[in-house]
């Protein structure tokens, strides 16, 4: 595993620098959860896992990437956090929710999670959402998330995305 920090560019992207307002707002949302996650900008947005990973130096299957999908009978919205690596198989997901699922539209993922796609993070929702976990982030020491923005992100421990989320671990690949 590559250590966060390690990758000299990383370094450089990285900026100590006061929080975007959606950022401050998954800040808040770790801090009021009980976890000391640090939300950090870079100077340059990471809208992909694969330049997410190289602007902080990790594998690109420690990005746990946040999906929102739309059920499609109960148009409700379901967030699934995979792995960097992976690809959701939306059949997988549709069999685990008991209905079809297909992408959701940036003003339904606005409108249901109060954030734009490219940033969506694991908690601080504008409502509560159906959340599946990708098994495979389990098996890294420490993943990163994206926290609100597309220059934000959070490292945490893999394990902690169950119990900030009160989602299931489970396949979704």
């Amino acid at each position: 595993m590559t250590t966060p920090g390690s990758n000299p560019d990383a370094a450089a992207a990285r900026a100590p620098r006061s929080l975007s307002a959606s950022a401050q707002r998954v800040q808040e949302a770790l801090t009021g959860a009980g976890f000391d996650a640090q939300v950090f900008e870079l100077e340059i947005p990471v809208r992909t896992a694969a330049e997410a990973a190289s602007a902080v130096g990790c594998e690109v299957a420690q990005i746990a990437k946040s999906l929102i999908f739309r059920a499609e009978r109960s148009g409700r919205a379901v967030l699934v956090i995979t792995s960097g690596a992976n690809r959701v198989n939306e059949a997988t997901v549709a069999e685990k929710l008991g209905e079809g699922i297909g992408r959701a539209d940036p003003d339904f993922v606005r409108e249901r999670t109060g954030f734009a796609i490219g940033g969506i993070p694991p908690l601080g929702h504008a409502t509560p959402l159906e959340t599946l976990i990708d098994e495979d982030l389990l098996t890294h020491r420490e993943v990163w998330a994206a926290a609100g923005h597309p220059n934000a992100l959070f490292r945490l421990d893999p394990r902690d995305l169950a119990r900030m989320t009160g989602g299931a671990v489970t396949r979704v690949r």
